[in-house]
């Protein structure tokens, strides 16, 4: 009767686990994808619909969080002191990635396979206007995260002048409440997100595709495996902090990512599960942000491999000084490479048609993978947004470490007495 009863625990939290559903539904996309590809690239209509859902809520969340956080410091100078150490770190660790993607690349050599099976897509719509120098205003315009970043930044350092700061901070509270209330409902609809995604993936480019390119995909997705594990498993490690117990904490996250290819679709969710962590508002509202725009660690590493792949593909040799340029070209061309579709190949095709040596027209060798490889970029830069954000509240002194024990059992789909505790905590704070 016990093992009965237990039976039943076990199955209903299973079949209740929002983890559990998402991994199904990409499971099922798969095999919808890869049986009947025209029924699963209409499905692509359900996946970008539930990005779109949840692109509703970023401005609001990023603008209420990162207003709340610099309302509730009343120190500019921390603000700055945060803003500041957050572009050092990012600046740090993404150009560590791209070194790693170029070493890596030349390690395993994905390139040095035989091109004449290689399927070829058209990429004449990355290439164009590919010889244009990179434009911080139009980088800027097209950015909508960045916009609000620094509106809210703004808003934020004039409620510390403000004379009825505290009745302002409390809306704004209560506010924020409401919209995360919200959002947790619409997450319910995640699976669904997953399955189109998953579902319109392997039925526009099939899995065949992957073959001749395996080399390429495998090596890709061992160097962020080594990337997280290693680099970002040890900066957590310097913190006494576990890459394999905060990986297990934003597990449904991942899964959404993967299944989205986006990690637009779990940013509001990964701010909150950072704040339970023991992140302070402030620093999650700063860095999480800036970080989507600043801090892609896994698309660095893609960027550069793929300019490897290129040139092994075509026998081009590189010397030191080439290699060393195409990592300061891209340590500035990878920011342009957020938010917007296809911005990858743009920000390839700047850097080859710069370097003058790799065919620019190696990119349609590409285009047939790209988008099974990006799962993994989205991924590693998720994890590493969340990283920065715990190394800067750990450097700012601002992370409340809750036991592990407990912190496994935190859910931003469910709010339970202490997450309520928190908040409540959290508000008299600022008041």
């Amino acid at each position: 009767m016990n093992f009965s009863s237990k039976s039943t625990k076990l199955f209903l939290s299973i079949i209740t686990n929002l983890t559990f559903w998402v991994l199904i539904a990409i499971l099922v996309g798969i095999y919808l994808g890869h049986n009947a590809p025209e029924t699963g690239v209409k499905m692509k209509i359900v996946g970008d619909g539930f990005i779109s859902i949840i692109k509703l809520f970023i401005v609001p969340i990023i603008f209420l969080t990162i207003v709340l956080g610099i309302g509730g410091i009343g120190d500019l100078k921390k603000v700055g002191r945060i803003g500041v150490k957050s572009l050092i770190y990012f600046e740090i660790v993404s150009t560590l990635a791209l070194a790693i993607g170029i070493i890596v690349g030349y390690i395993a050599q994905p390139g040095k396979i035989d091109k004449s099976g290689l399927e070829i897509q058209d990429a004449s719509k990355y290439t164009q206007g590919s010889g244009e120098a990179f434009n911080w205003l139009s980088f800027f315009m097209s950015n909508t995260t960045l916009q609000v970043l620094i509106v809210a930044i703004m808003v934020g350092i004039g409620l510390n002048y403000h004379s009825k700061r505290e009745k302002i901070v409390s809306f704004l509270y209560k506010t924020s409440t409401l919209v995360f209330k919200a959002l947790k409902f619409v997450m319910y609809l995640a699976p669904l997100g997953a399955f189109g995604g998953m579902a319109y993936t392997v039925g526009k480019f099939g899995l065949h595709t992957l073959i001749p390119l395996g080399k390429l995909m495998l090596t890709v997705y061992a160097t962020m495996f080594i990337f997280i594990f290693l680099i970002l498993g040890g900066i957590l490690k310097y913190y006494k902090l576990n890459i394999w117990h905060f990986i297990k904490y934003i597990k449904e996250e991942l899964l959404i990512v993967l299944g989205t290819s986006s990690s637009e679709a779990a940013l509001p969710n990964l701010m909150t599960k950072l704040e339970k962590m023991g992140c302070s508002k402030s620093v999650v509202g700063l860095v999480v942000p800036t970080g989507y725009s600043f801090n892609l660690d896994g698309t660095s590493i893609y960027l550069s491999m793929a300019i490897i792949f290129l040139a092994q593909l075509y026998n081009v040799h590189l010397s030191f000084g080439e290699i060393v340029t195409i990592i300061g070209l891209l340590m500035i061309t990878s920011k342009g490479a957020a938010g917007v579709t296809g911005s990858g190949f743009i920000v390839l095709a700047s850097t080859l048609t710069a370097i003058h040596k790799i065919p620019l027209e190696g990119l349609a060798f590409l285009l047939g993978v790209d988008k099974f490889m990006s799962e993994a970029r989205a991924i590693t830069n998720f994890i590493g947004n969340g990283v920065a954000t715990i190394v800067i509240s750990k450097s700012e002194k601002e992370f409340i470490s809750i036991d592990d024990s407990n912190s496994n059992e935190l859910d931003v789909i469910e709010l339970n007495e202490e997450s309520i505790q928190f908040q409540k905590k959290t508000e008299k704070s600022y008041l």
